[in-house]
């Protein structure tokens, strides 16, 4: 109690804002619909899932800080069911439909948001040729005339599916059985992939499967996932590659197989879930990056000053709120499902965890380019 009650009184000097809220079931989605709107889904299986479009309160919409305002909490714009739990949710630019994917993995879901009502309804399903109903398809969304659902379990499936057409336009037509972590669209024609392993790839869709990738993947082991920066960001390393342990890599992508810069974040212990694993770019901000899915906490680092030593980081920022907001009794603290940056405000972040929380936070940085 005292160190919760301790970290309250710090919380002032930390935080330029900071809202916690409660969600009905734990969420590990947190899909981004402009800067004001955000979409949550639950992953419980064997049991109907809520789907919401949630609008931020409006304090985190306006430039500045304007003094009190009516409405502080969330506010649910559209909501639907599931029938299986939610694992990944993409929200399809310039639309309003939704893909999802998750348990049991025999196929994929696509939603459409109501233009005249509250609704999210599901309208039709995208068959997964690999069957596995253990595993669940990673994935993303070409943005296009056309758009595109890339997914797959495993390299040898993955896929490329006319969304109106529901007709495949590109395969890895490989026999290659590696798990995917993540598969991440970067523009109109290629795609990143990263497999379990820590295997990584890009992806020409123009061209028949010839990915730029390391063929020699971390030999350190554990389970891998990886973002890349988007367009327009700061120059340098563009690739964040996340262990199960820690180890935290930045590569270029012309080079994947030799690691700009491969350091330790002090994670207490490895992930007791990695599965939740996340890396993610600020969008706003020059080099930094958040991880989560070790324990209750975000960490982010600002990597300007890493070199290849291989030693141990020290986090810019760390937020532990999950872990002293937790009043469930439990012995138990909760572990971090998913975060996120906000599109626009530089330090803004939104996380969620396995207690069903979910904070938004901006914190209070020393100088740098973080």
């Amino acid at each position: 109690m005292e160190a919760a009650e301790n970290w309250l009184v710090e919380s002032l000097r930390l935080y330029q804002d900071f809202h916690a809220f409660e969600l009905l079931a734990a969420t590990r989605v947190l899909e981004w619909i402009g800067d004001k709107g955000v979409f949550v889904a639950g992953y419980e299986r064997l049991k109907r899932n809520e789907i919401l479009h949630l609008l931020l309160p409006f304090r985190l919409s306006v430039k500045e800080n304007q003094g009190l305002f009516p409405e502080r909490d969330f506010k649910v714009r559209h909501g639907g069911f599931s029938d299986r739990a939610v694992c990944d949710l993409k929200h399809v630019p310039g639309t309003r439909l939704l893909v999802t994917s998750g348990l049991p993995g025999c196929s994929l879901q696509v939603w459409q948001v109501a233009e005249d009502s509250d609704i999210i309804k599901a309208v039709s399903t995208i068959a997964v040729d690999e069957g596995e109903e253990s595993l669940w398809p990673r994935v993303s969304v070409f943005s296009s005339m056309a758009p595109g659902v890339l997914h797959g379990v495993r390299l040898s499936g993955l896929r490329v599916v006319d969304l109106e057409s529901q007709k495949t336009t590109y395969a890895s037509g490989v026999t290659d059985g590696e798990e995917l972590s993540s598969l991440q669209v970067l523009d109109a024609h290629t795609f990143a992939f990263c497999c379990t392993s820590g295997r990584l790839g890009l992806v020409d869709i123009r061209h028949q499967w010839a990915p730029s990738e390391n063929l020699s993947p971390n030999p350190r082991g554990g389970r891998w996932c990886a973002e890349i920066k988007g367009q327009g960001q700061s120059p340098g390393p563009s690739v964040a590659s996340l262990g199960s342990e820690g180890q935290l890599s930045l590569l270029d992508p012309r080079n994947l197989d030799h690691p700009v810069s491969s350091v330790q974040c002090p994670v207490p212990t490895p992930s007791p879930d990695p599965e939740l694993l996340r890396v993610t770019w600020a969008p706003s901000l020059g080099n930094c990056v958040a991880i989560s899915g070790f324990d209750g906490t975000v960490q982010v680092y600002d990597v300007t000053s890493w070199d290849r030593t291989g030693g141990q980081v020290e986090p810019l920022f760390t937020h532990r709120g999950h872990i002293f907001l937790d009043d469930h009794g439990t012995d138990t603290a909760p572990l971090i499902t998913t975060h996120t940056w906000h599109p626009r405000k530089p330090r803004t972040l939104l996380s969620a965890a396995s207690d069903a929380s979910l904070h938004v936070w901006d914190w209070v940085g020393p100088g740098g380019s973080c």
